[in-house]
């Protein structure tokens, strides 16, 4: 999955903030500002220089819990999901549960706009310097990890492009963050999206993503998503997995 083009998939519908992890342990242990050190200039750099795709899965086991708090629903879908031509995905659902509205309103809702976003040019929302102006904020370790915190502000007030920060593996230059708000809601029923999608590694691989999505919707208040990706192995079959 490449972790440039993440707000491609998450611009129609799109949380809470957690302290990311590496090889699945909470980070951070100590935190420390100032002036950016060369380290985290070559690690930002490494980012950039990362092939598109690099760290794509074509075939992934995703599983989505959702709720609308106000209305006290919950709702929650199992599913095989793999990627066509131009980025389009398709889902084989194994289980689907919860309450009715989740599952038409909010799950259903966010698969239908992974569907849509596959209309925006990947170039266009891309977390690259054309797109972005990149502030380094801290830096951050614990556990025998660590990771440089950049700001990232969008050049243009633009559908698919988030105001927030980026975290950037010092040893891989891989993502393990990224969280922050659209600076465009994709409706006029929504008033706020925000966003963090957390990126476990091990040994310096991408292993599970979680992505946690906070909406502010004019007409049922607060949904809440949180999905979880991880590959799909044909062997196990394995649908649970990191929570």
């Amino acid at each position: 999955m490449d972790t440039r083009s993440i707000p491609r998939r998450l611009y129609v519908l799109i949380p809470l903030l957690g302290a990311p992890a590496w090889g699945g342990n909470t980070i951070p242990a100590s935190i420390e500002t100032g002036r950016p050190v060369l380290s985290a200039v070559v690690a930002l750099d490494r980012y950039f220089a990362i092939a598109p795709g690099a760290a794509t899965w074509t075939t992934e086991t995703i599983e989505i819990d959702a709720s609308l708090p106000k209305l006290a629903e919950h709702g929650r879908l199992t599913a095989i999901r793999s990627l066509l031509p131009f980025g389009r995905p398709e889902y084989h659902v194994l289980a689907t549960e919860g309450d009715r509205t989740v599952r038409q309103q909010v799950i259903a809702r966010y698969l239908s706009s992974e569907a849509d976003s596959a209309n925006l040019a990947p170039s266009s929302v891309a977390i690259t310097p054309a797109n972005y102006r990149f502030q380094y904020v801290a830096s951050v370790s614990g556990d025998g990890a660590r990771a440089y915190v950049f700001e990232i502000t969008p050049r243009k007030k633009r559908p698919g492009l988030i105001k927030g920060q980026l975290w950037i593996d010092a040893a891989t230059g891989l993502v393990v963050r990224l969280t922050g708000s659209l600076v465009r809601t994709p409706s006029i029923f929504v008033r706020r999206v925000n966003v963090t999608r957390d990126t476990l590694l091990r040994d310096g691989v991408a292993y599970a993503k979680k992505t946690r999505l906070e909406i502010d919707t004019r007409l049922v208040g607060r949904a809440d998503l949180t999905i979880t990706e991880r590959p799909y192995s044909p062997e196990s079959n394995d649908v649970g997995g990191t929570r």
